[in-house]
């Protein structure tokens, strides 16, 4: 059996999710004065950030602990991953800031790696629910 097609892969991709969104956070709330240096981004704003990353982070390792995630709250964990994205891009598309080389990589990272979380938790959530219904 592959990997994709395991009965634990959206777990494995809620928890990922959920560790990476977590160290993120923490990375821009305790270190936001000097990252706010290198990537040419407020320290209000990556503070924010990293502050609202923490519960979610905690909430998406939650529903990873579960035998069986709900739809609907991986649907919403999806749809919040989706809205990070949106922002990430409009907020380099915008000009709402100046970041440097470095804040653009650091943004535009960021959103890949989210929309590949995404994709692969709706992934995992028709493979699980396609087990159940075989």
């Amino acid at each position: 059996m592959s990997f994709i097609n395991s009965p634990r892969f959206l777990r494995r991709a809620l928890l990922a999710d959920a560790v990476v969104s977590g160290a993120t956070g923490l990375l821009m709330l305790a270190g936001a004065a000097p990252l706010a240096g290198l990537v040419g981004l407020p320290e209000a704003l990556l503070r924010g950030a990293g502050a609202s990353l923490l519960p979610f982070a905690a909430l998406v390792a939650w529903l990873g602990t579960r035998a069986r995630p709900g739809r609907t709250a991986v649907l919403a964990v999806v749809a919040v991953n989706a809205l990070w994205v949106i922002d990430s891009v409009l907020l380099l598309a915008l000009g709402w800031f100046d970041p440097t080389a470095l804040g653009v990589t650091f943004v535009a990272a960021q959103a890949l790696i989210v929309a590949a979380f995404a994709e692969a938790q709706v992934i995992g959530l028709r493979r699980a629910q396609a087990q159940l219904s075989a």
